[in-house]
């Protein structure tokens, strides 16, 4: 650097070689930390290459002859307006990593890096459930490329744009995927699968050509370039003894000590190889029953290791969990509960039952009636269906109840749209469709989003008699449904009674949202459309 800076203040004719040196430093910075592709950094270096040769060549003192600088020139070929041009392309491919990029130093032919979409709203990472295409095969726009789990439900991945699969990065059942790291690379051209046979997009890979840059011009440097050169020399002996050291995150040493696990035998997967959890677990998990052995505290051995399984976190059981507990810390929860006669309910169900089996249609539940009452209420009472915002409330004008489905994943809520203008026969034609979908982990975004307002019902498939359920934000309320069971009740006479079948349900209120009165006033019109179940059919 010093000997630059002589160059810099001894020559006229550099007198602009300090922005230049400065603005080419700027730009391999913004190329490292922005993670560009190896062809980016590799023209960048080039560029730099030619600025100290460039810097060399009108030192008078040098001793560098002409006619070497200008062959170097010639090698290069890469004129001013030429780079420019070069940075340009460089700066649209760190923006987008779906771009074309070729790699003319490695050999590697124009290729796309396909990185893992965000298929929801709240989607930070996803799951690759399968690949429908395999390496080698031809993708159309359109196509579909592969199932992936997302936070909600399992979404198919469509292709963008014509090409060959040319390499899958991360194959079936990879979990944790962050959105944007690269699952796959295509190629335009055919006879250029067999060429990303070995490929990686790792970061050291993207660095490696840059290292060997510096080091390539040593034979031809002359003994001013040379103190330059020297730190760098002695900087790389520095990193065999890191190579050595191994790295681990104290929650991860903390858990090989207690596991007495060495720490030599784990590959990390972290950042440069770093040891985290997941590689402790994995371990363990690899070691099977053998994880309740260090267990005992105990010298005698008297003492039994308890015996477990851990089950891996779906992204639909994450999410939820974080949705809930967002719920239960930020919302002002407050519940009521009223009891509904449902003996006219249950007289109705079986009237049109009757008739939808004598047509060939499908039998309507006590919970597509639920919904249909619930709805109705929310229109007459439509403060209810309403969300909370930092600003406003808001009101909406439709009627969107999600119904919740519990499955082998989790607990899905797919939603009835406009469920207030909707027959009886429509709402049970779709609770049965989009609650199969929901089992087989197979449902869109549009058939779980967009609610108003849910309905949990435990009574009927379970049998409990009353609970109180979390509300699924943004809604500001939640129907929660139990069984309906036989009670015996004054009659008009002093020693006369009869018996009636009771509904418990339990309104799960947003104080901040819906007051006291206005959720009494809501479970007032419900109960009156399930005791009177003829007025929601008007």
């Amino acid at each position: 650097m010093a000997y630059a800076s002589r160059i810099i203040n001894h020559s006229k004719k550099l007198r602009n070689v300090p922005n230049l040196l400065r603005h080419d430093h700027a730009v391999l910075v913004r190329c490292f930390s922005n993670g560009a592709q190896s062809s980016v950094c590799k023209s960048e270096a080039a560029e730099r290459e030619r600025v100290s040769k460039f810097v060399a060549c009108n030192h008078v003192s040098s001793g560098l002859p002409r006619n070497n600088c200008s062959r170097t020139t010639m090698r290069l070929g890469i004129p001013t307006g030429g780079v420019a041009y070069s940075r340009e392309l460089t700066c649209s491919q760190v923006q987008s990593r779906r771009g074309f990029a070729s790699d003319a130093v490695s050999g590697l032919p124009p290729h796309q890096e396909i990185g893992m979409p965000s298929l929801s709203p709240t989607m930070t990472e996803g799951n690759i459930a399968r690949w429908l295409k395999k390496e080698g095969d031809k993708v159309n726009p359109g196509e579909v490329l592969c199932e992936v789990e997302t936070d909600k439900a399992t979404v198919e991945m469509e292709c963008m744009e014509e090409g060959y699969l040319a390499k899958i990065i991360k194959g079936d059942g990879s979990k944790e995927i962050k959105v944007g790291e690269i699952i796959a690379i295509t190629v335009e051209e055919e006879e250029d699968i067999a060429k990303f046979k070995d490929y990686s997009p790792s970061t050291s890979d993207s660095g490696a050509p840059a290292a060997k840059e510096p080091a390539a011009p040593p034979p031809k440097q002359e003994p001013v370039q040379q103190p330059v050169s020297s730190p760098e020399a002695k900087s790389k002996p520095s990193s065999p003894p890191s190579e050595d050291r191994l790295f681990a995150s104290p929650l991860a040493r903390k858990m090989a000590e207690d596991h007495k696990v060495p720490l030599s035998s784990i590959k990390g997967t972290g950042p440069d190889g770093r040891i985290v959890k997941a590689d402790i677990e994995d371990y363990l998990a690899s070691r099977g029953k053998d994880v309740s052995a260090p267990t005992p505290k105990t010298k005698d051995g008297k003492l039994e290791a308890l015996d477990y399984v851990d089950i891996p976190h779906s992204q639909i059981r994450k999410v939820t969990a974080s949705r809930l507990l967002i719920s239960k810390q930020t919302i002002p929860h407050y519940y009521l509960t009223v009891d509904t006669c449902v003996d006219k309910l249950l007289d109705l169900r079986s009237q049109l039952n009757s008739l939808l089996e004598a047509s060939g249609g499908k039998r309507i539940s006590v919970n597509d009636l639920v919904i249909k009452a619930a709805a109705l209420a929310l229109r007459k009472v439509p403060q209810c269906n309403s969300s909370w915002t930092d600003d406003y409330i808001r009101q909406y004008n439709n009627v969107n109840i999600n119904v919740a489905v519990q499955t082998e994943n989790g607990l899905y809520v797919p939603v009835i749209r406009n469920a207030d203008k909707k027959g009886l026969s429509s709402i049970s034609s779709e609770v049965k469709q989009l609650a199969q979908k929901a089992k087989e982990n197979s449902p869109k975004p549009e058939d779980y989003e967009g609610g108003t307002f849910t309905v949990s019902n435990l009574g009927g498939p379970f049998g409990i008699k009353q609970f109180c359920a979390i509300i699924n934000p943004p809604q500001s309320g939640i129907l929660a449904v139990g069984s309906a069971e036989k009670r015996v009740i004054p009659s008009s006479g002093p020693e006369q009674f009869q018996f009636a079948s009771f509904m418990s349900v339990t309104l799960s209120c947003d104080h901040r949202v819906i007051d006291g009165a206005i959720g009494a006033e809501w479970l007032k019109a419900f109960k009156g459309y399930i005791e009177n179940p003829e007025s929601m059919l008007l």
